[in-house]
């Protein structure tokens, strides 16, 4: 690099050596003054601009003063998400100063000689300038240096497959076990002894940790969503186990009557939590069990609906005899959050909880109309007793009776029969404000909710909400607001109010994946969505309204023939470009057969299991247990038309395909090219790294998590590290599909580019029996959280088959917990990269 010394000297040895011309030597001297004034002048200016005023405090009008010698130190390349140390030197200076002069914007910290910055993400090499200035004797010298910074890395050496009893995370990384099943929130709410005698869960966490979210707040305790050291943790609990919950497990949990208080504490153990967490120091968190914030959503919580189907004879109940107001949001699974910093938590499997017969002596088909008996179908409310049996608990209570789901009174405001339709929408709440009221927003559809996360916001435009319906051979749903963006809409005052604003009216649509790559989203909207036609047993199902529509969004997606899909899941949206990620969890055989399969869902195969499990008699060696369909999933990816939330049309192509790496046929299974350190089964769990940091800047790294049953003999449940590619990094492919009976079908499908080890990743594997559910950072990326879902599910209380999470400190005993676990970089440095 170049020192760009003060000119002065070399001007005025030119003057000197001049001697063309007959001027005076007063000419001359005025001359050599006026210009030197002007170059002073100039150079001052430059300095100030990217130096500000330190250097020239020192600066003095002194034609004998010396440069000072500058050094700016070697040019150099960085990876993003590195802290880059700049150390200049000077000799014969009073003072010196560092500057960007060059590439995208960094902060600088520090003063004098040596200051540092965070390398930002980027897609591709990019050179950032700095400028080390330093004045002396009324003269400024300067050097510059120049610092590459490359695309983000996985810096972290692969974990390995693990059926320990632990969370397991790459060397160089801590886990911190926060809130756990039963964990006070309340100020005098006592420990959690974990033994069954427990109660009260409408003021502890609740069970089975599922989708969460982190929200910032200041030292003062008020919000500020760019900290990192203090916030909220915003978490579902998606259900419960509840052989751990009750001393000896649950009473007559099959056919009822059940106890009342078992029933309680069932029940609020289902919603939401909100809880403060702090960063004690240097990443140690905690929670605090007294904040004002702390707050549970439970299935007695009041909520409000809006949207379309307020109001309507489908929601009428005795509680709510208007069908304005519901209690209560359950079976909380994936989750969003909305460009206003709202959450939005998602219902999911909520039908099975309702006691409503639909067949035999109890059956109330006799007190309902042939469209709400295929409604009921549709959705899955047959159960004679309903998940737990809730409603058999012997007291007139409603926070009992609203379970029971058959059509008994003269009228549906005298029963709850229509208890189900307040069930299974996206529900906005205000995690700031616990006085306020969680609000429906039946504009987005009822179905098995696994998320809804928000397309990027663009000024102008309509905004775009993705939402998976997490069942097998269910859809891909996208709503789009009536009110197109108001960037100012972000840092409103009343947050709820914006949510009405933007997700009570609009459009919802289902999508059709097209065999060459491009799709259609098809409208839901009453007067052009066709009636359902007749299947099966089922009649003809005609629409009579918008609300109709919404309550009943499965049979609409059927009447625009939508693409079934294998299990939608999370859905994700990449921040750098916008395109949208589905996780399509598995399917089977009997849903979809090797004649069933198509473009979008295009494998059928057999990843047998048990095959590799020790053999404790080789007289006898266990048989493996054969799994015919699509037992390991894959994640579908989207690209909007000319990038328009708004839009009816896209391309799509497959991202990635869950395998065994071990056995599996490369060419017609193992598509992906998954090996040792990255080899994964029924993704489920999908989250993008925030803007806010490198993580998330750039190409931005993608956490996946799994929730496998098809793997599991070799390795327990895990969470990987991603960069992915763009639609259409990849090319055409044509499978050769093999049924259980030996049959073959070829099914061609477009895939994406090859999964390698710098690219996909296994970070963490789960305790026994868990599920990887829930993930999200501090705005700075040092502290990523992670949900611990149901370990050592298939056990009880007498014989649990995981001790999490006590066995994360060494301690192998005591029933297991769901938990939430903060994951931090013992260097300090940004998870992940």
């Amino acid at each position: 690099m170049d020192n760009q010394l003060d000119h002065r000297g070399y001007w005025d040895g030119d003057t000197d050596t001049n001697n063309m011309g007959s001027r005076s030597l007063e000419s001359m001297a005025a001359e050599r003054f006026s210009r030197r004034q002007t170059i002073m002048g100039s150079l001052q200016a430059s300095v100030a601009a990217f130096l500000g005023t330190t250097l020239l405090a020192a600066c003095r009008d002194d034609d004998d003063a010396v440069a000072p010698t500058v050094s700016a130190g070697q040019d150099a390349t960085v990876s993003a998400g590195r802290t880059v140390t700049l150390t200049g030197s000077a000799t014969g200076a009073g003072a010196a100063a560092w500057a960007q002069t060059g590439g995208p914007a960094v902060t600088l910290s520090g003063t004098g000689e040596t200051v540092t910055f965070l390398s930002p993400g980027v897609a591709q090499n990019t050179p950032l300038t700095f400028t080390y200035g330093a004045a002396g004797g009324g003269v400024t010298a300067t050097d510059s240096t120049v610092i590459t910074v490359t695309p983000a890395q996985l810096a972290f050496t692969a974990v390995p497959k693990s059926q320990s009893d632990v969370v397991v995370v790459p060397a160089g990384y801590n886990v911190t076990v926060l809130t756990r099943t039963g964990d006070p929130i309340a100020a005098g709410v006592p420990a959690y002894r974990n033994d069954g005698t427990d109660t009260n869960f409408a003021q502890r966490i609740g069970d089975h940790h599922d989708a969460l979210a982190y929200f910032g707040l200041n030292a003062a305790g008020n919000k500020d969503l760019a900290s990192s050291t203090r916030g909220l943790i915003v978490q579902n609990h998606e259900n419960i186990n509840n052989q751990y919950l009750h001393v000896n497990g649950s009473t007559n949990v099959s056919t009822g009557p059940r106890p009342e208080g078992e029933a309680i504490k069932e029940i609020e153990a289902h919603g939401v939590s909100v809880t403060e967490i702090r960063d004690t120091g240097n990443r140690q968190w905690t929670w605090v069990q007294d904040s004002r914030y702390n707050r549970r959503l439970t299935p007695n919580t009041p909520t409000v609906m809006r949207g379309p189907a307020r109001g309507s004879d489908l929601l009428r109940t005795a509680y709510s005899p208007a069908g304005t107001d519901g209690r209560g949001t359950i079976n909380n699974c994936a989750n969003g959050v909305s460009v206003w910093s709202t959450v939005v938590t998602c219902e999911e499997n909520w039908a099975g909880y309702f006691r409503r017969p639909s067949s035999g002596a109890a059956s109330d088909n006799a007190n309902r109309s042939v469209g709400e008996q295929v409604s009921l179908r549709r959705y899955g409310v047959t159960s004679s007793t309903g998940s737990y049996a809730w409603s058999t608990v012997n007291s007139q209570n409603s926070i009992f009776r609203k379970w029971d789901a058959r059509a008994t009174a003269a009228d549906a405001t005298q029963d709850y029969r229509n208890e189900p339709n307040q069930y299974g929408w996206v529900v906005e709440f205000d995690q700031y404000n616990p006085a306020s009221a969680p609000r429906k927003r039946t504009a987005l559809g009822r179905f098995g909710h696994e998320g809804a996360w928000f397309g990027l916001p663009v000024a102008g435009r309509p905004i775009a909400v993705y939402m998976g319906d997490d069942s097998r051979g269910e859809y891909l749903y996208k709503f789009v607001s009536r009110e197109n963006w108001l960037a100012a809409d972000a840092t409103a005052s009343d947050p709820l109010a914006i949510g009405d604003k933007y997700l009570d009216q609009g459009t919802l649509y289902a999508a059709r994946f097209n065999a060459d790559g491009t799709g259609q989203w098809l409208p839901l909207v009453f007067g052009q969505t066709p009636n359902r036609p007749a299947t099966g047993a089922d009649p003809e199902y005609v629409f009579a309204s918008q609300a109709d529509i919404c309550v009943n969004a499965r049979l609409a997606g059927d009447a625009v023939r939508a693409t079934p899909m294998d299990r939608p899941e999370w859905t994700g949206v990449n921040p750098a470009n916008g395109e949208i990620y589905l996780t399509l969890t598995n399917s089977n055989a009997t849903l979809r057969p090797i004649s069933g399969t198509d473009a979008a869902n295009p494998r059928h195969y057999n990843d047998p299991k048990g095959a590799t499990e020790p053999v404790p008699d080789p007289a006898t060696p266990p048989q493996p247990t054969n799994q015919y369909g699509n037992p390991n999933g894959h994640i579908i990816r989207l690209r909007e038309t000319d990038d328009n939330g708004a839009g009816t049309t896209f391309r799509w192509d497959i991202y990635l395909f869950g395998a065994d790496n071990v056995d599996a046929d490369p060419v017609n299974v193992n598509i992906s090219g998954l090996d040792d350190s990255n080899s994964f089964s029924s993704p489920d769990g999908l989250w993008f790294s925030r803007p806010t940091n490198p993580a998330g800047q750039g190409r931005p790294l993608m956490w996946l998590q799994t929730d496998d049953g098809a793997i599991l003999d070799r390795t327990n449940n895990q969470m990987l590290a991603c960069f992915p590619g763009r639609v259409g990094d990849g090319g055409a492919r044509t499978i050769t599909n093999r049924a259980q009976n030996g049959t073959t079908r070829q099914q061609a499908t477009i895939v994406g580019a090859n999964a390698t080890p710098a690219t996909v990743k296994r970070f963490l594997v789960g305790p026994q029996e868990c599920e990887l559910t829930g993930v999200d950072s501090t705005p700075d990326g040092r502290t990523l959280f992670a949900g611990i879902q149901h370990p050592g599910e298939a056990g009880d209380a007498t014989r649990p088959t995981s001790n999490w999470p006590q066995s994360q400190a060494g301690t192998n005993s005591g029933r297991p917990r769901s938990g939430l676990v903060a994951i931090t970089k013992a260097d300090g440095g940004i998870v992940g990269i």
